[in-house]
């Protein structure tokens, strides 16, 4: 195959055996160099304990959102399996039923999770089903050959792992010439017939679904497979479905009607297909903050910009469930690794058992820390001395601070989440729909001094009863299913506004009542009168416009939940030892996942002191160190140039700058090789510089280069 490339060569690389791999204890990581912290090692133990933790929580999580699904596709494929027994014996319905059953799963444009459902979907068939479960990607089946080799291998090492774990052998080699829908035909039934005899006739009962079970085929991206490939495949499946009974399972990320754009109605007709839906990301998301960051569980929380990035890069880039899981461990390692301090950064009664063993060095971190010597300006001036100097009274004060702070985060969700409640439901969401919203606006300032949160209070104040009647039930429900006990009292005014307000249905039945004895009187009078007293009601109430007793109930439910707001919903900031528990680095969480590799090349490339650390690097703005690399000497020269770049003269430009560092004898070397050795590296510079995208070969002028960098001269 041709290529443009400026230089070509082959390189051979001679390994080296002698170096040996030096294994370095994890926790090592952790110390600073010089500033080594004494609980390194317990911080890394902490973080792993915790990330484990939280780790199971989310995989208890994944299980239970997907559940539904999974559910509902083994119903559907028990349902298929057993047409198949019924008709599998009637030659008649052999030949009419030849309908793949199909199952098409919407999974979303969050490609990057669809491997972690289909690997949970596919223990979940194993288990339930069928032990016959084929995986493939569209980029291993460029035909229906590669497919059926595919179908074979896995098949065949699924037996084989069965023999070795029964104690048996089984030949497994299969030529791939010979793999074919009769070998799979004859393959199946020979499997089958044997799992039948070493099942008792008592127990056939028992694992009937074990008895001839299905074998299915889950394409995981059915967009990208070919089109005639596919319509090839489904055919061929269709004229054994009788011997071979195949279920098909579609993962979709688009849209359902991408199966009638790539089958004809020739081959889709061919397919029994029924449509199943999975869980919307957004939701997924959801119910993992809720489950991890707006719970007392794990004591480990994130600040308003580091939440903002992740759900950011979730919501404007890729909708990956598990790049925000990855981006949570990342904050929780960064945590843990910056913030020495982190090693209280546990349960409560841990926290306090650590604290009693704090050394001198990390009380005066505490002391240092900007929340608690906020704390200590605040308190009288022999408390403060107490604080600086005695270690047993600072101590005593960190432990009824982190006691603080647990209460604190226990009323803040409950008070959060009632919040949400009286909110999500509002015209135009002013305080937004999901809770990540308003957690992200209470984590950043006082709510309350937001516009959004004054025309919330105003919607608040025209709701209908019936509608603040439910909200009311659902915040009485939060306050009930939590296990804290700190905010009782709010939870029994809640109920006492339901019980005012069911009183309120008994009072307006009781007027009706009396309003419907009056109408009667008022129909034996005449027009007159009847007309002037409605004119009367009318001027009295423009006069002197009186609260009815649910408007003057409905003004003490906003006025409570503002009282609510005001008191619980501070921002962390102002509590103090916040630092211990919150990550709020979010420069170096940026760092790390929004990638900008032109900026990282042009400075690596322009200074190249800045990854090496090498004092001889060091030089003026605008110079060209001749002691730094080659591909940094001819990137900066390259910089000079105009669009298009003479190799002549950049080359007699590098040897000059390149011949002022060497240092080689003349008596040894010649010019001669010299100048070869300064043209190869030179060679080899360009050859980099081109591989990274900076410039191109040109049609134009047969000894020149294209540049494609920005700038120019």
């Amino acid at each position: 195959m041709a290529t443009s490339s400026v230089s070509k060569g082959c390189f051979v690389f001679r390994p080296n055996f002698k170096k040996r791999k030096i294994s370095v204890p994890l926790e090592d990581y952790f110390n600073k160099g010089k500033n080594e912290s004494e609980d390194s090692k317990l911080r890394f133990e902490t973080y792993q304990l915790m990330w484990q933790q939280m780790k199971s929580e989310i995989e208890r999580l994944q299980e239970q959102l997907n559940k539904n699904l999974f559910d509902n596709l083994i119903e559907f494929l028990h349902k298929s399996h057993s047409n198949y027994k019924k008709n599998s014996k009637d030659w008649g319905c052999q030949i009419k039923t030849r309908e793949i059953p199909t199952a098409a799963i919407v999974l979303g444009v969050n490609v990057t999770d669809h491997d972690l459902t289909f690997r949970s979907l596919t223990e979940a068939l194993q288990h339930n089903v069928t032990p016959y479960v084929v995986s493939l990607q569209a980029k291993d089946c460029p035909d229906v050959k590669h497919i059926l080799q595919k179908m074979v291998s896995q098949l065949m090492n699924w037996c084989a792992d069965k023999e070795s774990r029964e104690g048996g052998s089984i030949q497994v080699t299969q030529k791939k010439s010979h793999c074919s829908m009769d070998f799979l035909t004859s393959w199946y039934m020979n499997v089958t017939q044997k799992s039948e005899l070493k099942v008792p006739r008592k127990k056939r009962t028992l694992s009937s679904q074990w008895q001839s079970p299905p074998v299915v085929l889950i394409l995981k991206d059915m967009e990208s497979f070919t089109t005639k490939v596919l319509q090839d495949f489904i055919i061929i499946v269709s004229q054994h479905l009788h011997e071979f009974p195949l279920v098909l399972i579609f993962g979709i990320a688009t849209s359902p009607i991408i199966i009638h754009r790539l089958l004809p109605h020739a081959v889709s007709s061919l397919l029994c297909i029924e449509l199943f839906q999975s869980l919307s990301c957004k939701e997924h998301l959801t119910t993992i903050l809720n489950k991890l960051l707006l719970t007392t569980q794990f004591p480990f929380k994130l600040s308003e910009k580091v939440l903002q990035i992740l759900t950011n890069i979730f919501l404007y880039h890729d909708f990956s469930i598990q790049n925000f899981i990855k981006g949570l461990q990342l904050s929780l390692l960064e945590h843990f690794y910056s913030q020495p301090l982190s090693v209280l950064c546990c349960n409560l009664p841990e926290a306090k058992r650590r604290i009693n063993l704090l050394s001198d060095n990390q009380c005066e971190n505490i002391r240092r820390l900007p929340s608690f010597r906020r704390h200590v300006e605040m308190q009288a001036t022999e408390k403060q001395v107490a604080l600086l100097t005695g270690e047993r009274f600072l101590k005593e004060e960190t432990q009824l601070l982190l006691e603080n702070l647990h209460v604190y985060h226990t009323n803040y969700f409950l008070v959060l989440r009632c919040l949400h409640k009286f909110t999500s439901s509002l015209p135009k969401y002013p305080l937004g729909r999901q809770i990540r919203e308003l957690y992200c606006t209470c984590l950043e300032k006082n709510i309350w001094e937001s516009e959004e949160y004054a025309s919330a209070l105003q919607l608040l104040r025209m709701l209908a009863k019936d509608e603040l009647m439910t909200i009311l039930e659902k915040c009485s429900e939060v306050f009930n299913l939590s296990s804290e006990k700190h905010l009782d009292s709010t939870a029994k005014r809640i109920e006492e506004f339901l019980a005012q307000f069911q009183s309120l249905d008994a009072d307006a039945k009781e007027e009706e009542d009396s309003s419907g004895s009056q109408s009667k009187g008022l129909q034996r009078t005449d027009l007159y009168h009847l007309q002037k007293s409605l004119l009367e009601m009318k001027e009295l109430r423009r006069t002197s416009k009186k609260q009815t007793k649910f408007e003057v109930l409905r003004e003490k439910v906003v006025n409570f939940i503002d009282s609510l707001v005001r008191e619980h919903l501070v921002p962390p900031e102002t509590q103090p030892l916040h630092e211990v528990v919150y990550f709020s680095a979010a420069h170096v969480l940026r760092e790390h996942l929004n990638a900008a590799p032109r900026i990282a090349l042009h400075t690596a490339l322009n200074n190249p002191y800045y990854y090496l650390k090498n004092e001889a690097l060091k030089t003026e703005e605008g110079c060209i160190p001749n002691v730094a690399p080659d591909i940094c000497i001819a990137y900066k020269l390259h910089l000079e140039c105009s669009r298009l770049i003479n190799l002549v003269d950049w080359s007699e430009a590098f040897a000059t700058v390149v011949t002022a560092a060497e240092q080689m004898d003349v008596n040894s070397v010649t010019s001669e090789e010299r100048n070869e050795i300064i043209h190869a590296r030179f060679i080899r510079a360009v050859s980099e510089l081109e591989l990274l995208g900076f410039i191109k070969p040109t049609k134009q002028k047969t000894d020149h280069v294209a540049r494609l960098t920005w700038g120019g001269c």
